[in-house]
């Protein structure tokens, strides 16, 4: 398989009034392994993957897609910390928290602490790795409070950056982010300038093998149908095992769970011809939980299309339609980050790259926040990956790290 990884930025700046702002059949009925019981990317974030899925969808349709919801949901939590009154609320109600402070806070951060820990665990069949690290202007004073937590909490690493010198900094975070991804994330960060105080990144890389390799001599050109006027030529792999399946007449579609080495599944769900829409609309914490309980093994042969796609974000764009808009504006309190009063995010960026071939998948993702001072057989039945689908990767830890839509491979 070949690697996933994104990562998430956040830019934070001064602002200055006259600076713009930069945008830039034969059923088996046993279930030889259980499939995770999935929570959504992080503890306490509800339905926060799916509602940001369908506002990357709105902001682009028939696009692909493809993000990673756990870099997202860990950026996010992190920047709760330094946060304060609305700025606080609305970021911990994207992620499922009806009280502020407490102890419903506390297990929120703290269960992040131990998935953290956890998925940085070393494997023997599985390269899974996650971190965060904090670029900080050396004379701008940090609340050693949330230094502290950040390092205790989310294992974040801190590096003094001179973004007087934007050129040296922009080299020394995406230099940092191409080794953290393995070369897969280039060029994250642009167009820096000396407003910059502080960048947050956290990346997420994976790399596995199928537990079965598809054969590189099985994979053939083949149509797929973009649009039932729009057909292009992809390459097709082909393998006919055992896969985890599900019919969903409900939702009208199938689902195909295709299972790495060392605990993790690839979920590919083919909507029926015309109803992508009517899949995407009924994403839910609860729907995935229903087709985790129900897939079981079935002899399939799959055909699956070999792609490699990148999706890359300005997520200050979409989140205030998740309800999370103060913290990009001057009405922005982030006095637990610093003693200064005039400090918002002025970007929040998100980029994740995906390979799926015959031996397995690789993706990474990166996120960066900037902050500124304000200014088949017979038996097999064929399952054909040949018009727009979606895609998730599961870890069993129950947390969905990347997900999906191949609308173009």
């Amino acid at each position: 398989m070949q690697l996933c990884l994104p990562f998430f930025l956040v830019l934070l700046s001064l602002q200055v009034a006259s600076l713009p702002r930069r945008h830039h059949t034969w059923r088996t009925k046993k279930r030889v392994r259980e499939l995770p019981v999935v929570s959504t990317a992080a503890p306490g974030n509800q339905n926060f993957t799916f509602d940001l899925y369908r506002a990357l969808a709105a902001a682009g349709p028939d696009q692909n897609i493809f993000f990673s919801p756990l870099s997202i949901s860990v950026s996010l939590a992190l920047i709760s910390l330094g946060a304060r009154s609305n700025t606080k609320t609305q970021i911990l109600e994207s992620l499922g928290l009806t009280v502020q402070g407490g102890p419903e806070e506390e297990a929120l951060h703290s269960g992040f602490h131990q998935l953290l820990q956890a998925l940085r665990q070393p494997r023997e069949d599985l390269q899974l790795g996650l971190g965060t690290a904090l670029f900080v202007l050396p004379t701008m004073h940090i609340q050693d409070t949330f230094l502290s937590t950040a390092r205790t909490l989310y294992l974040a690493d801190t590096f003094p950056t001179n973004f007087r010198d934007p050129e040296a900094a922009q080299k020394q975070i995406n230099d940092y982010v191409a080794k953290q991804t393995k070369g897969k994330i280039v060029d994250l960060v642009q167009n820096l300038d000396s407003s910059e105080i502080m960048v947050l990144v956290n990346y997420i890389f994976f790399k596995a093998k199928w537990e079965t390799s598809f054969d590189h001599k099985s994979t053939q050109m083949q149509d797929f149908h973009v649009t039932p006027e729009t057909v292009v030529q992809v390459p097709m792999m082909r393998c006919e095992n055992e896969y985890y399946y599900l019919l969903d007449r409900n939702l009208y579609c199938r689902v195909v769970g295709v299972p790495y080495q060392g605990n993790a599944t690839a979920l590919f769900v083919l909507p029926n011809e015309g109803r992508m829409e009517q899949v995407e609309a009924g994403l839910n914490q609860d729907t995935l939980r229903k087709w985790l309980k129900k897939l079981t093994k079935r002899r399939l042969q799959l055909h699956l299309p070999k792609f490699s796609m990148e999706g890359s974000y300005q997520l200050e764009k979409v989140l205030p339609k998740l309800g999370i808009r103060d913290i990009f504006t001057s009405q922005a309190d982030l006095t637990g980050l610093s003693n200064h009063s005039n400090i918002q995010v002025s970007e929040m960026v998100h980029k994740a790259v995906v390979e799926v071939d015959e031996s397995g998948t690789k993706a990474a993702a990166a996120t960066a926040v900037m902050f500124v001072f304000r200014s088949a057989r017979i038996g097999a039945q064929v399952v054909a990956f040949d018009r727009p689908f979606l895609m998730m990767i599961v870890e069993n830890t129950e947390n969905i790290l990347f997900l999906g839509r191949v609308a173009r491979p």
